[in-house]
This record gives C-alpha cells, structure tokens and sequence, in this order.
C-alpha cells in the first residue's frame, strides 16, 4: 500500500525533497541579510517556498494516464 503511493507520487515525493534543500541552501548562501524577506529572511519559509516549486517542477514530469478528451 505504500509502495503504491509512492510509485504513483514517486517525482511529486522527489521534488519536495530536492526543493527543501535548495531552498534551505538559497537562505544559507544567498539569504536576506536584513531579514526584511518574506520568503528568505527564515530557513523554514524558505524550504517550504522551494518544497512547492520542487513539487511543481518534478510533478510537471509525470506521465500518468490521462484520458484524451475528444470534442
């Protein structure tokens, strides 16, 4: 059961991962030194800011079947 969830999240579960962490390292290397950021001025707005583009990028991926819609 699981297993099922992720084969079928697989790149959605992928990209929040890789999206954390390049969010993470964009506040340590490059930040807000004045802390007036809304999304970099924090570690944790700017993890979550790059968890949902993670998300979004990698899930743009997914090659789910999808019924063709014929007009």
């Amino acid at each position: 059961m699981i297993m099922e969830f992720f084969n079928k999240y697989k790149l959605g579960i992928i990209g929040i991962f890789v999206g954390g962490i390049l969010g993470y390292a964009y506040y340590h290397f490059i930040g807000c030194n004045t802390g007036t950021c809304a999304i970099t001025s924090k570690p944790f707005n700017s993890s979550a800011y790059g968890m949902l583009m993670g998300y979004l990028m990698f899930s743009t991926f997914d090659k789910s079947k999808k019924k063709d819609i014929k007009a």
